[in-house]
């Protein structure tokens, strides 16, 4: 890492084009432009995780060690872990079943969950109703 500079969320977000990338791994930022069309996924993937932590996605693709190994090549500094924005969070109940724990706004509640599961069903109400309509009519 060169200089170990410290940037904010927000600064790092500014760079997301092919011309100019950088991505937030691990708590490091690095500038990935000049990798862009070396990148064995292709820009695109890259471009995909800016804007954000990319730590999950990069951890996630299983990269090799000679992958790993470039990365302080790349390594411009490190993002103020104070200015990355607060995520959802998940914790874990005492039934072992995950409940949504929001950092920001409020909640739909019930009406939310109804919603979600009567719209579906009144699109298969619809279409199973057109359907029994149509062979009606033709008959």
């Amino acid at each position: 890492m060169t200089g170990g500079k410290v940037y904010s969320f927000e600064e790092v977000t500014k760079h997301k084009d092919r011309k100019d990338c950088w991505l937030i791994i691990a708590g490091k930022v690095y500038d990935v432009t000049a990798f862009m069309e070396e990148h064995p996924g292709g820009d695109e993937v890259l471009l995909a995780c800016t804007g954000k932590d990319a730590t999950a996605d990069f951890e996630d693709i299983g990269h090799t060690d000679s992958a790993k190994e470039l990365m302080p090549k790349y390594c411009i500094g490190e993002v103020d872990a104070a200015t990355v924005p607060a995520k959802l969070t998940y914790a874990q109940r005492s039934d072992a079943s995950p409940k949504k724990v929001a950092t920001s706004g409020g909640s739909g509640g019930g009406w939310t969950t109804l919603l979600r599961l009567a719209v579906p069903a009144l699109l298969l109400a619809l279409a199973l109703g057109l359907q029994t309509y149509g062979k009606a009519k033709a008959e």
